[in-house]
């Protein structure tokens, strides 16, 4: 007997065997059970999650012997001759080989006649979003009202494709991506029956790559049994190797040099990661995902809900998202997105990828918790000062006169420090009024769209380490897009990197359309020299 691949083996032959599709078997066996079927139903969701199997399915639910029933016996003609394609009166029609009008109409003419057995005349037309216009109205009339022995299933990939007039006249039901715990508990039930060894972290290498396709995981593992045949184990290397992705416990390796600062060793594990064959574009989508799965670890305590990974994967992204601060995780989220943009107009995409793992090597904790606790207890100190000030000039009794000189002393020594913080925040505004065109062009290096943005600002007042920006009135686009707070944190890094201090920004409108913004021209000009040379542009 000729070789039968995982997926074709395994293809669910029943309602109760249909993985991750509880809603719509339920829907379906119900409906069947009160006898309420509709006469046409579209089956819509991503590739390889069941639809093209649980029409089936329904075609011999409702064709057998014994049915309608929501268990087919699979020994009658009409069962067997669904399962091994052969039904005359279940016609599987491929959509995008038969997509034309004259098609169509030659459906519509063998609408006419009964089935030749069952109790049914069922069409199952996959990839249905194929058909052209005209054989989509050409079907209208006949999908409206059909005779009563006739059932129309339809297969989608592209819902959106499909008008709203041939929506209209079906029942949606719609599949979901299958869950990846959900994908390996059918695996592990494969591999017992095909007796294969294999581990826990190979199964979840495949689901996770699969994406919600349990007929893509069931190829894969076919095509790993086949790679390694003879002793019948599979190794996680073996996964690796085959379909190039990263294991888990390179991410967090990878991350854990980001943590500990180890430029040299991070650029080593790429070099390892290129030797093994890996393709830079796998590498930063698995990154991209790993600090994503970081940050929700970070925010929900790992919700399995929202983190889709066995449980002591889960653990260890708790434990390591206590290493940084969601502000950091957005930082890095930014770098890494903004290197695959930079790839994708590159030959060579080893080196932004290079480039951008160091550099978060180098990047310094956001101190924002820092910043606000100095604030505090600046606004203490300053409300301590002042009021012995006050004390100290207005009251004349002798009680007062006999008070410690002490305090007094504390006193203006504070209001004195004071005057000194404020006498360095005018400094520092001088000085970054003065540098603000190279606080634009170093934006514009990371993102440009900020950067340009930002450059309508001008810098109006540092107050407690606090930088307003002013716009004019009529720029309150670029007011609002500024203080998104991915950007906003990347403008206060940018400052406080170029000052060597902790400043944080804020932007308001209080500018007249008039006004004229000092240095415009100059970071204009630093802004769009920096835009050529990125893009090798010439200026027309």
């Amino acid at each position: 007997m000729a070789y039968q691949v995982f997926a074709l083996r395994w293809r669910p032959q029943t309602f109760d065997q249909i993985v991750g599709q509880d809603h719509v078997a339920n829907l379906l066996k119900n409906s069947i059970e009160n006898g309420r079927l509709a006469h046409a139903y579209l089956f819509s969701g991503p590739r390889g999650v069941g639809k093209t199997s649980c029409a089936r399915i329904l075609s011999k639910s409702l064709n057998c012997q014994k049915g309608p029933t929501v268990t087919p016996c699979q020994k009658c003609s009409s069962c067997q001759g669904v399962t091994q394609c052969r039904s005359l009166d279940v016609i599987e029609i491929d959509g995008a080989s038969n997509r034309g009008i004259d098609e169509i109409r030659a459906l519509r003419e063998s609408v006419k006649f009964a089935s030749s057995g069952g109790k049914f005349k069922i069409y199952i037309i996959d990839e249905v979003h194929m058909l052209t216009n005209e054989a989509f109205n050409a079907l209208l009339k006949t999908l409206e009202e059909p005779p009563e022995f006739v059932k129309f299933i339809f297969a989608t990939t592209q819902v959106n494709r499909i008008p709203a007039t041939i929506l209209s006249r079906c029942q949606r039901l719609d599949f979901h991506r299958i869950q990846v715990s959900d994908i390996i508990n059918q695996l592990k039930k494969i591999i017992r029956e095909e007796k294969i060894s294999l581990d826990d972290e190979v199964l979840f290498t495949i689901a996770r790559v699969s994406e919600g396709s349990l007929r893509d995981a069931e190829s894969i593992l076919d095509q790993l049994y086949s790679f390694n045949r003879r002793d019948k184990n599979i190794s996680i290397s073996d996964v690796s190797s085959l379909l190039g992705v990263l294991e888990q416990d390179v991410l967090f390796e990878l991350t854990d040099k980001i943590v500990n600062k180890d430029a040299c060793g991070i650029l080593n594990l790429l070099n390892i990661m290129l030797r093994q064959g890996k393709d830079t574009k796998v590498i930063l989508s698995n990154i991209i995902e790993h600090f994503r799965n970081l940050i929700v670890a970070k925010i929900s305590q790992a919700d399995s809900e929202l983190i889709d990974l066995p449980e002591e994967i889960i653990k260890n992204l708790i434990l390591q998202s206590q290493h940084f601060s969601l502000e950091d995780i957005f930082l890095i989220f930014n770098i890494l997105v903004n290197t695959q943009e930079t790839c994708k107009r590159m030959n060579d995409s080893v080196i932004p990828l290079e480039i951008s793992l160091v550099r978060l090597t180098q990047q310094k904790k956001t101190g924002h918790a820092q910043v606000n606790a100095e604030v505090v207890v600046k606004q203490a100190n300053i409300s301590k000062a002042v009021g012995v000030k006050q004390k100290a000039e207005t009251d004349h009794q002798p009680a007062a006169v006999k008070k410690p000189q002490a305090n007094k002393d504390d006193g203006a020594a504070e209001i004195k420090s004071l005057c000194k913080e404020v006498k360095n925040d005018h400094t520092q505004e001088s000085s970054v009024k003065q540098r603000w065109a190279r606080v634009i062009e170093d934006l514009g290096k990371l993102k440009i769209s900020v950067a340009s943005f930002l450059s309508e600002g001008i810098p109006s007042k540092l107050e407690n380490s606090v930088l307003t920006v002013s716009f004019p009135k009529g720029c309150s686009l670029h007011k609002e897009t500024l203080e998104k707070k991915e950007n906003r944190l990347l403008v206060e890094k940018i400052l406080s990197d170029l000052f060597s201090k902790n400043l944080r920004v804020k932007f308001d409108l209080c500018l007249s359309e008039s006004k004229k913004k000092p240095d415009r021209d100059k970071a204009d000009d630093s802004f769009l020299r920096s835009a050529m040379s990125m893009f090798n542009a010439r200026l027309v």
